[in-house]
Parts: C-alpha cells; sequence; structure tokens
C-alpha cells in the first residue's frame, strides 16, 4: 500500500497545530453593523423578516449604538426612514433630516464610534426609486447633485465617512468634489461599486421602507450574470476617487470579491445582505443548522475570498462569538 509523504491529518490531528497554520482569521475590527433609524420617539419596531434587527427612533439607536461600541464593533452603516416622502426625497439632504439628526445624536454619546453613512434616495423619495424620475426611469445626472448635497449634508452633521449606494454613473466623483469644495477632503468615501440587481434584497425593502412603487432597478443595478462588468465599475469608482470599493449581496458573489481583490489594492468591503441574514435565521429557527457554526463559517468565507471590511447584520453576535473564543 502507498502512503503518501505528505499526511494533511498530522497537522489537522491537534488543535494547536490547527491554530497555528489558520490561513484565515477574522476580527471584530473587520466589522460593521448596519441599522435603521426612524422618525419619532418611542419606536422599536422589530422587522418581521429579520429577526433582531430594529426600526428604531434615535434614543433607542443611540443606546444601540454605546451596546454595539461596548461589543469592540468600531463602525456602524446608517439608513434612514423620514417623517415624510416626496418625490425629490428632500429629507436625503436635508440638514434636520433624520438620519443628519441620528450622526449627532451617536457623536455626541458615542463619539469613539464610526458613523457611515448609506447616500442613496429610495428611502426618502415616494416612488422608492435612487434618483429623480423622468420618463418613467431614474435620470442619472440630475440626480447626482442631489446625492452630492446629501452626503455633504452627512458630513456638516459630524459623519465619518460616506457610502453612496445608488449606481448612478459618475457618483462618486460629484460626491468627492463637493466634499473637498466645502472642506470635508478627509472624509473617505466607500463606493458601492459592484452593486448587483439582486433578489436576496427583500427584507430590507421592509425594514427601510424603500420598494419601488412602479418597476425595478435593474437598469442602474447590475446584471447578476455579469463578471467583467464588475471590474469596470470598480475601476470606474476607483478613478473617481472612491477610498474603499464594495460588493453587495456577498455570498452568491464571492468570485467578485476575489476579482476584485486581485485587480486593486484598495480595502475591500462586501455587504452581507438581508436576504442571506434572513435565510440562516429561518433555517436556525426551524433547528435545521448549527447557526454560530454557519455564520461563522460565512464570515470566514467573505475574509477568505479577499474582503477587508464585512457589513453585516450578525455583527453583534460574531463580536460574542469572538470574545468568547
Amino acid at each position: 500500500m502507498f502512503f503518501p509523504q505528505f499526511r494533511a491529518r498530522r497537522v489537522r490531528g491537534k488543535e494547536v497545530f490547527r491554530r497555528m497554520v489558520r490561513e484565515t482569521s477574522l476580527s471584530v475590527n473587520d466589522l460593521v453593523y448596519p441599522m435603521f433609524s426612524a422618525f419619532g420617539s418611542g419606536i422599536r419596531k422589530e422587522v418581521s423578516s429579520m429577526p433582531g434587527i430594529y426600526q428604531q427612533s434615535i434614543e433607542h439607536i443611540v443606546a444601540e449604538a454605546k451596546e454595539v461600541m461596548a461589543l469592540g464593533i468600531p463602525a456602524v452603516l446608517l439608513f434612514g426612514i423620514p417623517e415624510t416622502k416626496d418625490s425629490v426625497g428632500s429629507d436625503a439632504y436635508s440638514d434636520t433630516g433624520i438620519i443628519q439628526e441620528t450622526i449627532r445624536a451617536i457623536k455626541a454619546e458615542v463619539p469613539g464610534l464610526a458613523v457611515i453613512t448609506d447616500v442613496c434616495m429610495c428611502e426618502y423619495t415616494d416612488h422608492g426609486h435612487c434618483g429623480i424620475i423622468k420618463d418613467g426611469d431614474v435620470d442619472n445626472d440630475s440626480t447626482l447633485e442631489l446625492l452630492a448635497r446629501e452626503a455633504l449634508s452627512h458630513a456638516r452633521a459630524g459623519a465619518d465617512m460616506v457610502a453612496p449606494s445608488d449606481m448612478m454613473d459618475g457618483r462618486v466623483a460629484a460626491i468627492r468634489e463637493i466634499l473637498d469644495e466645502n472642506g470635508f477632503d478627509s472624509i473617505p468615501v466607500m463606493s458601492y461599486a459592484v452593486k448587483y440587481a439582486s433578489g436576496y434584497y427583500g427584507p430590507f425593502r421592509e425594514a427601510a421602507e424603500s420598494t419601488p412603487q412602479f418597476g425595478d432597478r435593474r437598469s442602474y443595478q447590475m446584471d447578476p450574470a455579469n463578471r467583467r462588468e464588475a471590474l469596470r465599475e470598480a475601476a470606474s469608482d476607483i478613478e473617481e476617487g472612491a477610498d474603499i470599493i464594495m460588493v453587495k449581496p456577498g455570498l452568491p458573489y464571492l468570485d467578485i470579491v476575489r476579482e476584485l481583490r486581485d485587480a486593486y489594492e484598495l480595502p475591500l468591503a462586501v455587504y452581507n445582505v438581508s436576504g442571506e441574514y434572513s435565510m440562516i435565521k429561518a433555517a436556525a429557527a426551524h433547528g435545521w443548522i448549527d447557526e454560530e457554526r454557519v455564520v461563522m463559517e460565512t464570515m470566514l468565507g467573505f475574509k477568505r475570498a479577499g474582503a477587508d471590511i464585512i457589513i453585516t447584520y450578525h455583527a453583534k453576535d460574531v463580536a460574542r462569538w469572538l470574545a468568547r473564543a
């Protein structure tokens, strides 16, 4: 019987050796926790499709931000649910908008926590699309001005980073320009550089109340069939001044994460989106999977593919599990 010179099980046989040769590591510093801030007071409404995730008024957002900080998670990503919506998403760029007020509250109470803001229009428009509607579709260039104003208002309120998610052509350049012109040249831009028109966003649309009232977003979000286009999108955003690039969703697009990691040296983020979260939660609730094991395996998958930053609704649980390990 032939015995190979290399026997992988020799090293796998003891936990101490498995730890010593482990190729991929996960840290609490890799995590960003998304939060949904709702106008009003006394609001803490669990999202039915996302157990453990809430629409919350500012006082509850601040309380959870303190919890996030105590767990060692370095940053949150804010989404807003305004009091009223209109065709041009006015609350998105209002100095007294829901996100602007939330930023101020968090920075006042939890100054050490980094606040990243989603820059988009879909949460603020009454039609649920990501910009100004003309002839039944989002008009790219007129939307850029509003996105730039939104990013500037977030920076003025105290945001540490802005993250445009709209997928309009040229929006990184427009945001970089307005930030620089107004003295916010040190504010980084984390671009949703590669954002697919995905079915995995369903639970998020409940959480952010951003379901399109007509049509869909395929004219501006990417076709899930396309790989080479992802490299072009990322290259464009990098050229326009993005400091961090992102792939969204995560699990169905790990090949894209690896492609970007191999192609570019910029920090790379991945968004472990709502549908991915909800599927794990549903399977765990039925006893079909070991939630902790599957979540941690998922996080390692993102890191192994090349992500530096993981935006995930699992962040608090992951932080607790890492602290216990």
